[in-house]
């Protein structure tokens, strides 16, 4: 496909005339009666959002969540958030741009070499409990695993990103434990490679993502959890042995808090470091996220991942 300009590379009123990926679409109505469609599209430099207003229903049928399509519209800004006000909308036909993966944003790494270093890292997990239920979960769901995003929106919200976010927690994991000779360096890294696994379950996949049933009623944390029950029965282990209630709290503990979804607050110390290190990895990238939207000396618009906080880019950045 020919490069094409970027969504991030429209300025506040300027008229958008591109090929994107419908990543949300629903029908509504007006309190006055009318219909219209809230749209969400995106591609590799960022994803937008906003109304196409005196919509019917056959303009509805023909567009789906996951397609190319060609859009107008007018870049506009609500609430300090970038906004599209949409004139146009159709899927694209042929002889244009339908490559899905053309406007899927991707990260650092390619799958082959996270699962490369994945598999090195497995092999410093020394204890064999917790080694054959890493490698078969991850066998599993090897594909997902580093093909998924970590999230719908947010923190590693890009094709691969459960991989790379993965990858990035148990390469701190291993700095804290060679720092803090206490830390159970297996244990740590045995959670920090099955925390979010089952964001594969929870998740609808690397395009136009989104929540699944059992995504939405039971959350990957409990479902990671249920997988690693249905691994030990199926490696014959035994469930309530110490090695596999530890490990299951790890996983379990790894959002620190209750109100955050885990059902038990860390409760050893590899638990509150997986927290910790969770709690950095995702920070950050959202920060690297809102300053790659930011130009040098002014601030970002008030970001829900950085507690709505407006941060700023330095000049030299």
């Amino acid at each position: 496909m020919n490069e094409q300009k970027q969504l991030k590379d429209y300025q506040l009123d300027e008229n958008i005339q591109m090929f994107a990926l419908l990543k949300q679409i629903d029908s509504r109505v007006t309190n006055s009666g009318k219909p219209y469609l809230a749209i969400t599209i995106a591609d590799r430099s960022m994803e937008i959002s906003g109304m196409k207003w005196d919509s019917n229903e056959a303009e509805f049928k023909a567009l789906e969540a996951g397609q190319v399509v060609f859009v107008k519209g007018i870049r506009q800004s609500y609430r300090d958030k970038p906004q599209l006000k949409f004139l146009e909308i159709r899927p694209a036909q042929s002889g244009e741009p339908q490559n899905v993966s053309d406007f899927v944003p991707s990260g650092p790494m390619k799958a082959a070499e996270m699962e490369e270093e994945v598999n090195t890292i497995i092999f410093k997990i020394i204890n064999p409990t917790w080694q054959r239920i890493v490698r078969f979960l991850l066998n599993q769901y090897r594909e997902q695993f580093f093909a998924y995003p970590a999230a719908k929106s947010n923190h590693h919200a890009f094709a691969g990103g459960l991989g790379y976010h993965t990858l990035s927690i148990a390469r701190l994991a291993q700095s804290v434990a060679k720092q803090y000779e206490q830390i159970d360096e297996s244990l740590l890294l045995a959670g920090a490679l099955l925390h979010d696994l089952g964001k594969v379950i929870e998740l609808s996949g690397p395009i136009a993502t989104t929540y699944t049933v059992p995504g939405n009623l039971i959350g990957h944390i409990v479902l990671i959890d249920e997988q690693i029950v249905l691994a030990a029965q199926e490696l014959k282990l035994d469930l309530f042995s110490e090695d596999l209630v530890l490990l299951r709290h790890v996983v379990l503990a790894h959002h620190g808090q209750l109100e955050y979804g885990s059902p038990v607050r860390p409760l050893v110390q590899e638990a509150n470091v997986l927290h910790q290190l969770d709690e950095l990895d995702a920070n950050l990238q959202s920060f690297a996220n809102a300053l790659d939207d930011t130009n040098p000396g002014e601030f970002s618009g008030r970001n829900w991942a950085l507690d709505n906080r407006s941060i700023y880019r330095p000049m030299g950045n």
